[in-house]
């Protein structure tokens, strides 16, 4: 077959990626994580998640993360999150990520903390950082101690993804959960070594790596994901990003995903937004000439074509895509293919949609790759109406909530 330019570019997708730990992705194309609500309701995995990553694994995706594996079950950011600590079903685990590790896909937990946002039916007290009395959102502060406890407390996590067969892990750092509250002064008040600086904000953070490495050794992935900015009026702004970014480089990471924006209530999500082309592409460009850190970008891909010109240009190492990859499962095999016209996924438009209308159609789309036997590609009927998505995703959840509350033994307040 002749080669042509058009396959050249295409193979930069295609090319390997050797992590700093010595791990080698087979591909550019990470499956970013989204919050699936396939959990079981008491923390552990289902066979409809399995079924799910199987689904990516054999579509060709490269490295997979699933969204929201908390460290404890105290403050989840979904009643359906996984729980990885002490109680975690370890053998529902084992066949997660035996069936998501088909095709040599690499499959991490992504572990979180949700904070001062987590849901507020299961942890009706919620801390943060620091104590806040906002009109859209109250907390309390933690105290030193449990700031303390974190590091240990993510290593566990870690330690049980290792031993029940994930091939690394990612620290959430983004999207305004416990972490990223630490990064942002508008949740970060605090006077002490943990609040201030940029350094001092992202301190935590450095003590969670640190601990996590120790832990699982020196061949193990970490990742981190880290908001470019919080989009928001007092919130991480881009500069102080850059900075985290620095000082991140000096640490034993394995990847960093830049995506932005937050869960801050009334927020607009960054993936809701209308937009012509990636969204952080630029601040990743920047980004990279501050650490040797191979870095994905996440959010706004639409077409092969931006995820080639992204890796072209030197912004990024590998391009992080969600939602595309919920519309069609096997789209990194799709692109692969140079002599079929592409295939590009069809997004969806809405007209005026209620907020969580978007975010609960594509659980729905999660939900029925998941159990379908036979997944079309082509856009779900686009007259729809959203606020069914909505009622289907709360029901869901509120009994997923009385499941968790049951389970891990915790009152209204």
């Amino acid at each position: 077959m002749t080669t042509t330019p058009q396959s050249k570019s295409i193979r930069l997708l295609y090319q390997p990626l050797c992590l700093p730990c010595g791990t080698v992705l087979k591909n550019r194309i990470v499956k970013s994580a989204m919050s699936d609500c396939l959990g079981d309701g008491e923390g552990n995995a289902t066979e409809a998640q399995a079924r799910l990553y199987e689904r990516w694994a054999l579509g060709g995706v490269g490295l997979a993360l699933i969204g929201e594996a908390q460290i404890l079950p105290d403050a989840p950011e979904s009643p359906a999150n996984l729980v990885l600590n002490a109680q975690t079903d370890i053998e529902s685990l084992q066949r997660l990520t035996k069936k998501a590790s088909t095709n040599q896909m690499h499959i991490w937990p992504q572990l979180g903390h949700a904070g001062c946002l987590s849901t507020a039916s299961i942890t009706p007290s919620t801390k943060g950082p620091s104590a806040l009395e906002l009109p859209e959102l109250q907390c309390d502060a933690l105290s030193n101690e449990e700031i303390q406890n974190l590091p240990k407390q993510y290593a566990n996590a870690a330690l049980i993804a290792q031993k029940t067969g994930f091939t690394g892990v990612q620290i959430h750092a983004g999207h305004g959960f416990l972490l990223s509250q630490f990064l942002s002064p508008l949740f970060n008040r605090r006077q002490d070594e943990y609040g201030g600086s940029i350094e001092n904000r992202l301190w935590i953070i450095i003590q969670i790596i640190e601990k996590v490495r120790a832990s699982v050794g020196p061949n193990f992935p970490i990742g981190v994901k880290i908001n470019s900015s919080d989009q928001l009026e007092g919130g991480l702004t881009q500069q102080d990003s850059l900075c985290a970014i620095r000082l991140l480089d000096k640490t034993s990471l394995d990847l960093i995903e830049i995506s932005g924006g937050s869960y801050f209530p009334g927020a607009e999500s960054s993936s809701d937004k209308v937009s012509s082309g990636p969204y952080f592409v630029e601040f990743a460009k920047q980004a990279k000439y501050l650490t040797s850190i191979p870095i994905v970008v996440t959010g706004g891909f639409k077409n092969r074509q931006q995820a080639i010109d992204a890796l072209a240009n030197e912004s990024t190492d590998a391009v992080g895509l969600a939602r595309a990859l919920a519309l069609n499962p096997q789209l990194a095999n799709d692109w692969k293919n140079t002599d079929t016209p592409i295939k590009d996924p069809e997004f969806p438009s809405f007209r005026r949609p209620p907020q969580g209308g978007i975010t609960a159609w594509y659980t729905q789309r999660l939900t029925e790759i998941s159990t379908s036997e036979h997944i079309s590609t082509a856009t779900r009927d686009q007259t729809i109406d959203l606020t069914q998505a909505i009622d289907w995703l709360k029901k869901s959840e509120h009994v997923k909530s009385e499941k968790w509350k049951k389970h891990f033994g915790m009152s209204e307040g």
